[in-house]
């Protein structure tokens, strides 16, 4: 299935793609979750994130945090406040700084405490885009604080997008265990 461009594909991919990360994550072994993520010898994994995270939690508190920045910005922006999906002072061309902030606030947080945390942000979110109909999620300039985008690219992206993203990082993480 490709991108989501209606809100049914989007309600379809993000509860299908919550459930394959779900049967990932009870699939891994102790020994997957007691070793930390380490991609170095892989040189096609250049990305700040395959250094950023560690562990399962951060994955998890990664996914908890961008759902909480979707939350946020549609509430504050259907409240009348004008605010980038984005906060100050981060933007898109530096939020890779942003995400290693989440990290560290969450240095202490348990893993129990994220699965708790990404739980009951991802039903959020799946709550938030059901009260919109097809139009307002997938027709261009229904909001003026989306920009040239439509607001259901942000909630593929924060859903379905990111737990795809997850996914392979575990099972990335599951093949370097094994090998």
């Amino acid at each position: 299935m490709g991108r989501p461009t209606t809100k049914t594909d989007l309600m379809a991919a993000a509860a299908d793609q919550y459930r394959k990360l779900n049967t990932v994550i009870s699939g891994l072994t102790e020994q997957e979750l007691s070793t930390d993520f380490d991609f170095t010898d892989d040189v096609k994994k250049k990305e700040a994130h395959w250094k950023r995270d560690k562990n399962l939690k951060d994955i998890l508190i990664h996914l908890y945090e961008w759902h909480r920045l979707l939350l946020n910005w549609v509430h504050t922006n259907q409240n009348g406040d004008a605010c980038p999906f984005i906060p100050q002072p981060y933007n898109w061309k530096n939020y890779g700084d942003m995400n290693v902030e989440f990290w560290k606030k969450h240095r202490n947080t348990s893993l129990e405490e994220a699965k708790e945390c990404l739980e009951k942000t991802h039903g959020e979110v799946l709550r938030l885009a059901e009260t919109f109909s097809n139009e307002e999620l997938f027709s261009k300039g229904v909001y003026k604080w989306v920009g040239g985008s439509t607001l259901g690219s942000y909630f593929v992206s924060v859903t379905a997008s990111h737990y795809d993203w997850a996914v392979k990082k575990l099972k990335a993480h599951m093949k370097n265990c094994r090998n």
